[in-house]
Order: structure tokens, then sequence, then C-alpha cells
């Protein structure tokens, strides 16, 4: 069976794992910093905190920048359910903003129609949430100039688009937005198992993470509230969670992130090759500033369902991204029409790093 995704591993990759396995520290130890460090230096961004998954990624990012209830957030419906999720965890409300016909990305036109009616019945979101579907980056300098506008934060859901790139900057510099989102899930770009890292130029916000993700309990003298008893004192200041990687995730995520520039390259070959072979079927649009990263390699198709079966009684899996937040049992809101219109013929096709020639060619002649 050709899978649609799946992760790489080789064997620096598990000699990374037994080192810390023989080590001292299973958790709490230099390796978590050390792949921040790096994973910072990627993105050339000055803060990085890595964390369970990208649902507590998003979580404690919602909680930093002071969501709560009351609030509103805003984001799309093309997206998996845990970017509207962590918004309700923090006890705000979620709307949905529709899709852009071309790119399956937050549509600019949509969501200032939106922002216009929502001043006016004074209800603006305090955040929004672009979510960089395939890998592909939103249009985010646009999206910052109506934060500026109409005052809200932005979090980046970037949990497709490690080594994507936006105006020929990595996504995740965070130059457009307060804070950006990454999921280290086994499909994804790279993989620690699970995972995500949270990325951001404000200090302040990265403390405020920092403790989030630890119990609310801060380690640095110069952030005590009370006198310190000794080098073992620590205060908890706020109500925080245990949202850390450990040291064997890190590990791993330190091997991937040194591979991720390969894994892209090789994702781009293929994204390239589907796009020159299955010239009548219509293939994902690439905005001009943008430079995918190619996650999912999405298609569209009349009868997906049949399309769908077929290829699975030929040993090739392909999978629906996504169906719509908004359709969940859930949440049960209307319908946008874009995006309606998306699921309604969307087909993500095998693409991840050790997919072979042979086997892509396989999939485009039984999909042609």
């Amino acid at each position: 069976m050709i899978s649609y995704g799946k992760q790489s591993i080789n064997q620096d990759d598990i000699d990374a794992v037994i080192e810390v396995l023989k080590s001292d520290f299973l958790t709490q130890g230099p390796k978590v910093p050390e792949f921040e460090d790096e994973l910072k230096k990627y993105c050339k961004v000055k803060y990085a905190k890595a964390v369970t998954n990208a649902t507590s990624a998003l979580h404690i990012s919602y909680l930093a920048l002071g969501l709560k209830p009351g609030d509103m957030l805003w984001t799309t419906p093309n997206t998996f359910v845990s970017t509207a999720n962590a918004a309700l965890f923090c006890g705000a409300e979620v709307e949905f903003i529709d899709i852009d016909a071309e790119t399956y990305n937050m549509s600019i036109t949509s969501l200032k129609e939106k922002l216009i009616q929502a001043k006016s019945d004074n209800r603006l979101p305090k955040i929004i949430v672009p979510v960089h579907f395939a890998g592909q980056s939103c249009e985010m300098k646009e999206i910052w100039a109506l934060s500026k506008e109409y005052g809200f934060k932005i979090v980046e859901d970037a949990s497709h688009a490690l080594g994507g790139e936006y105006l020929d900057n990595k996504v995740g510099n965070c130059e457009f937005s307060n804070i950006t989102v990454f999921s280290f899930h086994p499909v994804k770009m790279i993989t620690t198992g699970e995972g995500g890292a949270i990325t951001t130029n404000d200090i302040d916000l990265d403390n405020k993470i920092a403790m989030l993700r630890t119990h609310g309990i801060t380690k640095d003298k110069n952030r005590f509230t009370k006198e310190c008893h000794g080098e073992w004192y620590y205060e908890q200041q706020i109500l925080g969670y245990n949202y850390r990687l450990t040291e064997i995730q890190a590990a791993l995520g330190l091997s991937q992130l040194r591979r991720l520039d390969s894994f892209v390259a090789k994702r781009r070959e293929i994204a390239s090759l589907y796009q020159e072979r299955l010239n009548k079927v219509i293939t994902p649009f690439q905005h001009a500033d943008t430079n995918s990263s190619w996650h999912l390699f999405v298609i569209k198709v009349k009868d997906r369902k049949k399309v769908y079966l077929d290829l699975l009684n030929q040993g090739i899996q392909t999978q629906i991204h996504y169906i719509p937040v908004t359709d969940q049992p859930f949440y049960n809101q209307k319908s946008l029409l874009n995006c309606s219109h998306f699921y309604d013929h969307c087909l993500s096709l095998p693409i991840y790093y050790d997919l072979s020639h042979e086997e892509q060619l396989k999939v485009i002649h039984s999909l042609i």
C-alpha cells in the first residue's frame, strides 16, 4: 500500500534517541533547549518553545495573548479541529472565515468583509488564526495590515508549513504575526513522534509561554515575587499545564531538523512532477509570494468518492483534508461556500520523502 504520507526515520535519528536513553536526562535536560535554539536559527526568529503537540501550542499561545471567556477568535474551517478547539479551551467563542477559491487559505476578501461588519456590530475578534494549508503561507502582510487597523492579534497555524517561505523568508519568523505554531506529528515536515513548537519575537509572550507549558512555574530569580529560599526555590505564579516535550522527542527533532531542507526539496520535486503530468486535473495554485513546503498535494476531482475507492483498490491510499470544522456535529455552524465546495472535491495524493519515483508514477498512471 502506498500511503498518503509518513515519517522518514534513518539511522542518525535512531542513534540520537539511543544516546538520550543512555544519558542522565529523559526530560528537562539539555536537548530541548538545543532543539529550540536550532529551530530559532532555522526560522530566523528570536524565541522558540517546544511543547507536547500543536494543540497544546495553540492553547497556550491563545492564553499568552490573553484570550478569555467573552472574547472572540476567528479562523478558517479548512483546518483540523484543534485550531478551533483550543480557543474553546480558553472559554472564548469561535467564528469562521471562508477560504480563497484558489489558494484554499483564508480569503482576504471575506476577512475584510467580516471585519467591517464586526466593527459595526462591536464584535471584533481578539485573535485571528490564519492556517497555512498544505504548506503554503497565507497572505500574511495583508492580514498584518488589517490587524493594525482593527486591533486583533495573529497566531499563524503553520502546522503544515515548516520549511515553507513567504516573501523570501522562512515561515515562523513572525514578521507579520505575534506567534507561529508548528506541528511535529509523524506526517508533518519533521517529526518528534508527537510534538509542537511556538515561535515569537516578543520576549514577554515567550516568558508567558514558558510558564504556561510548565505548571505556571518560574525558576528565574529575576522574576520571583517572594524572597528566594535557595537554589531549589521556584514559584508558581499562574495556572499552567504540563505541556513539556521530552528529551527523547527533542533529540529526534534535532536529528530531523538537520534533514528538513532535503525533506522540503524532495517534496517540491514530487509536487513538480504531479503538476507536470496531471495537466487535466485541478492541481494546487501557488500564490506568487509563497514557496510551499508541500506538506500536502491536494487535487480537486469531480467524483471524489469513486476516485478515492478506485485508487485504494489499486493499493494507493489518499486522504481528505479537511472535513470543514463548521460541518462537525459539535460545531454545527453554517457551511461557507468556498470551503464547502472544496471539501466536496478535494483529494490529497501521496507525498513524502521516501515516496519512490516508481511509486509516484503508479499514482499518476492510476489516477489518469
